[in-house]
């Protein structure tokens, strides 16, 4: 048997992007600062990009600045009539460039160019949190423990949850240790540490937690004490009258007493949380102006403003450069011309979804949650006349401001079904009727699921118990039984 290697040709058709193409996308579904970000990054590795500086905004530009020489038309004798043509295009395009960012914005009246940027940003940038672990720490270092002690509370400290209870049995911790340590020490460390703040830090449990921020200086104390300890189930059910008839107690002290534990912090280290919280920057502002809604982009004030250094007009031209030099040069500034126009094709295209999204939903900006419409990403793209694609990445992580609230603009397309009346309605306006509902029902007789269904039903969203009681438990609305408050 032979074996060889055979060349056989194939045909076929295959759609490839081009490195523009792609670069657009990407920067299209950027959220504002990842593309500050991005920019930034292509400032330190495009070294023919430069930034605007707050002095340079306000000079007129020279002619040297706005235009690349007419000596580039006459190029050196290297360079071959392919390669002077694309020069002369990169020439033609400096006027754009230069004129790029001296052009009006969308945005109207902002004069957020006279500021300084960079006490702005600092004044508007979120503090890192400190840790619940950091903040038991400072109070340590500050306090008179014995030596004996310090490094027990530490251990103690490190083996803490970001909820603020201990992560693991004491005796565990103790045994983690390299220096051998008593029980008794230990229990010592841990009533310092649980002397701390926040109250209820360091406990074992959930009981201990609410024990621990009890002021035993209070006169309902030992009241407090005992139904954390023994009557934390039914007061979680609402058995009042059963506790107070269990204590001989009054049952208006025991709803009050039941309201001061209410007060009371379940996660006391939730304060410290070491989660990143997402800073959210509008990029889109609606404003009502003489009753009609006017859009403006506001999101890119923060963007580095750039553009292509005139200097490496020199080096098109070819003086004292090699071929190489100025292949490598005009490489770079096709990548920062794609740059440019991908951000201006950004901007544009956000502008028209956001124009054409405040027009779809102009009765949510006038009143509110319950007059959202129901809108799908393809019915915007077909006003607009774009892909549904770049819709969908045009909206992705973007913010809009408005008279009603900043919300996701994701938010503003959602489903929904055929009303009573004929109308579509929105699931979130049946959340919003739903929510309505649950507060102004009668408590000590909340109502069903199914009685929900028919209320519902009687306002004109005619949706099933099983809807009902998917809502419900997505808004975290506690079922009928756990929402009965005794007389």
């Amino acid at each position: 048997m032979r074996v060889g290697t055979i060349l056989s040709p194939q045909l076929r058709q295959q759609m490839k992007l081009a490195p523009q193409v792609i670069q657009s996308i990407e920067i299209l579904q950027l959220p504002m600062l990842a593309l500050v970000e991005h920019v930034q990054q292509e400032l330190i590795d495009n070294p023919v990009l430069e930034e605007v500086t707050d002095d340079e905004k306000n000079e007129p530009k020279t002619e040297e600045q706005t235009t690349l020489d007419e000596e580039i038309a006459e190029s050196n004798n290297d360079e071959t009539p392919q390669e002077d043509e694309e020069f002369k295009k990169l020439r033609e395009m400096a006027d754009d460039w230069g004129d790029f960012y001296s052009q009006t914005s969308i945005k109207r009246g902002d004069s957020v160019d006279e500021r300084d940027r960079k006490q702005e940003a600092l004044e508007n940038t979120a503090a890192k949190s400190i840790s619940i672990q950091d903040y038991l720490l400072g109070q340590l270092s500050i306090m008179e423990v014995e030596d004996s002690l310090t490094e027990i509370c530490e251990n103690i400290i490190y083996n803490i949850n970001d909820n603020g209870y201990l992560a693991h049995p004491l005796e565990e911790v103790v045994e983690s240790m390299e220096t051998p340590v008593s029980m008794e020490q230990a229990n010592k460390a841990l009533e310092i540490i649980q002397n701390m703040d926040p109250p209820g830090v360091g406990a074992k449990d959930l009981k201990e937690c609410l024990i621990l921020q009890l002021d035993e200086r209070d006169p309902d104390y030992n009241i407090a004490k005992e139904l954390i300890s023994n009557y934390l189930e039914e007061v979680e059910l609402k058995k009042y009258k059963l506790i107070a008839k269990k204590l001989g107690d009054n049952l208006e002290l025991i709803k009050k007493v039941i309201e001061f534990i209410k007060t009371l912090n379940p996660k006391p280290g939730s304060l410290f949380s070491s989660e990143q919280i997402p800073y959210v920057t509008p990029e889109v502002r609606v404003d009502c102006v003489d009753g009609k809604y006017e859009v403006t982009l506001i999101g890119d004030h923060n963007l580095p403003r750039i553009y292509i250094s005139p200097f490496y007009k020199d080096v098109l031209n070819g003086k004292g450069y090699d071929l190489n030099t100025r292949r490598y040069i005009r490489k770079k500034i096709e990548s920062a011309r794609w740059l440019i126009d991908a951000i201006e094709q950004r901007k544009s295209t956000l502008y028209k979804v956001a124009v054409k999204i405040v027009e779809m939903q102009e009765k949510f900006f006038e009143e509110g949650i319950l007059a959202l419409r129901t809108l799908k990403m393809q019915d915007v793209a077909d006003a607009v006349g774009i892909h549904v694609s770049t819709v969908s990445r045009a909206i992705a992580h973007k913010y809009m401001q408005s008279p009603k609230g900043i919300f996701e603009m994701k938010f503003l397309f959602t489903g929904g079904f055929m009303n009573a009346d004929g109308d579509m309605e929105t699931w979130e306006a049946t959340r919003q009727k739903l929510s309505k509902i649950v507060n102004g029902e009668d408590k000590s007789s909340p109502l069903s699921d199914e009685e929900i269904a028919a209320k519902l039903r009687a306002m004109g969203s005619d949706i099933a118990r099983r809807t009902v009681t998917k809502y419900r438990r997505s808004m975290k609305i506690p079922s009928s039984r756990r929402r009965k408050e005794e007389d």
